[in-house]
């Protein structure tokens, strides 16, 4: 029989003085059965720091071809493709053919080591942006993850606080990669 997935219940208020960006939102949250807290709580993160009205979780682990995130405009063509992880450097390469701008979110002991042996190809595409995330900063995010959640980001000339009422972090992104304006 096969495992499924664990559904968590997030309240999100955003407050992106960079962008500006406001608003609060519902999120269902599934964590597959071979996810962790900690990437659960990044692809959080990762939605807080790009959020609006027409971003989207993905289908999840299972799904390959698919963004962890993604936003499309009004005729359907996907303007954000959005993954977290150390993601195949073939499936980043299409998502740039497919998207207007793909954002990676990478983090764990061995992100360095991706980034080293991905950039030869994928820092020519034009569209894409590459973060990276602390493993410190990460572990801190899983400790938030429960079930139900009440959490606030809050970006402010690139400081970012992200917690709930309980601990407010303070994650640091790190710009590997930057072609484009994001």
């Amino acid at each position: 029989m096969a495992l499924k997935s664990t559904i968590y219940k997030i309240k999100l208020n955003v407050s992106d003085m960079d962008r500006p960006h406001y608003g609060e939102y519902a999120l269902t949250v599934a964590r597959h059965p071979s996810e962790n807290d900690e990437r659960m709580m990044v692809r959080v993160l990762a939605f807080a720091l790009h959020a609006s009205e027409s971003l989207r979780f993905g289908r999840g682990l299972s799904t390959e071809d698919e963004a962890d995130l993604h936003e499309t405009d009004l005729t359907g063509a996907i303007s954000l493709w959005l993954d977290v992880g150390l993601p195949d450097e073939r499936l980043v390469r299409k998502a740039a053919g497919r998207a207007d701008r793909v954002v990676v979110l990478t983090y764990g002991r061995t992100a360095v080591q991706w980034w080293e042996q991905a950039k030869g190809t994928l820092a020519k595409l034009a569209n894409l942006t590459v973060y990276r995330l602390a493993p410190a900063d990460t572990q801190a995010l899983a400790a938030l993850a429960q079930r139900g959640m009440e959490l606030q980001c809050i970006v402010q000339e690139g400081q970012i606080w992200f917690g709930d009422d309980s601990a407010m972090l303070q994650p640091v992104l790190e710009t590997v990669h930057r072609l484009s304006a994001d």
